[in-house]
C-alpha cells in the first residue's frame, strides 16, 4: 500500500507522540494504551541496536537487534524510517502502521524528532503531537533523575533536547507536560478529533454525502 494513497473510507489514525528527551513521550503513551486497551490502541514498536536496560523487554519497549540485523531490514526496505540517536541506530517498521491505518485502528508511534519529521513525510495523514517539559530546569532535572547516563553522556542528550525544543512550530500540535494526567488528557482529545480538521478530510467522500 502507498501511505501516500487515496484515504480509506474508515481510515485510522496514525499518531507521532515525539518530545527531547526528558519531555515524557513514553510515560504519555502508556497511559494512553493503558486507557485505551479495550479500544485496541496499538503502539509501534521500533527496531533498536541500543542495549538493552534494566526492566525492559525485547519485543515490548524495542525490538532489539544487532547492527547487522537492522542493516538487514532496512535494506529490504521495511522501516517507514531509520535515524541514528546518540550512537545507536533505530528504525520504525512500515507494516504495522499501513495495516493498522486500512483497518481503522489507532497506532501510537513513540519516536524522537528527526523520527516523526521522516514518518510525517511518508505518511503526511498522520497527526504530530510535540510534547515538552515545562521548563528547562524541569527538563534538566527529569534527565539527571533516571540515573542511566554519565556525566558526559548527560551532558550531550540535554543539549540536544534543548535544540530540539526549538522545533516545536514543525509539529500539528505541542502540548506542555507539566501534569502527566492533565497532557495525557489533552493529547487523548487531540487524537479523537484531528480528523475533523478541514486538511484531514476526505473531500470526496464528504461531497459524495451531500450531494
Amino acid at each position: 500500500m502507498s501511505s501516500k494513497s487515496r484515504r480509506p473510507k474508515n481510515a485510522g489514525k496514525i499518531v507521532i507522540l515525539s518530545s527531547p528527551s526528558g519531555g515524557g513521550k513514553t510515560s504519555l503513551t502508556r497511559k494512553l494504551l493503558k486507557k485505551h486497551k479495550r479500544d485496541g490502541w496499538t503502539f509501534s514498536i521500533s527496531v533498536t541496536t541500543r542495549p538493552m536496560r534494566p526492566n525492559e523487554k525485547d519485543g515490548r519497549e524495542y525490538h532489539f537487534r544487532s547492527r547487522k540485523e537492522f542493516a538487514k531490514i532496512r535494506r529490504r526496505g521495511n522501516f517507514a524510517e531509520s535515524c541514528v540517536v546518540h550512537g545507536h541506530l533505530y528504525g520504525t517498521p512500515r507494516e504495522p502502521i499501513e495495516k493498522i491505518y486500512q483497518k481503522g485502528g489507532v497506532i501510537l508511534l513513540d519516536v524522537d524528532v528527526k523520527g516523526a519529521f521522516k514518518i510525517k513525510k511518508a505518511f503526511p495523514q498522520a497527526v504530530s503531537i510535540f510534547i515538552v517539559p515545562p521548563s528547562t530546569k524541569e527538563l534538566r532535572r527529569r534527565l539527571k533523575a533516571r540515573g542511566t547516563e554519565t556525566a558526559e553522556q548527560l551532558k550531550i542528550r540535554l543539549n540536544r533536547s534543548l535544540a530540539e525544543m526549538e522545533l516545536f512550530r514543525r509539529f500539528d500540535y505541542t502540548v506542555i507536560n507539566d501534569d502527566l494526567d492533565e497532557a495525557t488528557k489533552l493529547v487523548d482529545c487531540i487524537i479523537h478529533s484531528f480528523q475533523a480538521r478541514k486538511k484531514s478530510l476526505d473531500f470526496e467522500y464528504i461531497e459524495s454525502i451531500i450531494r
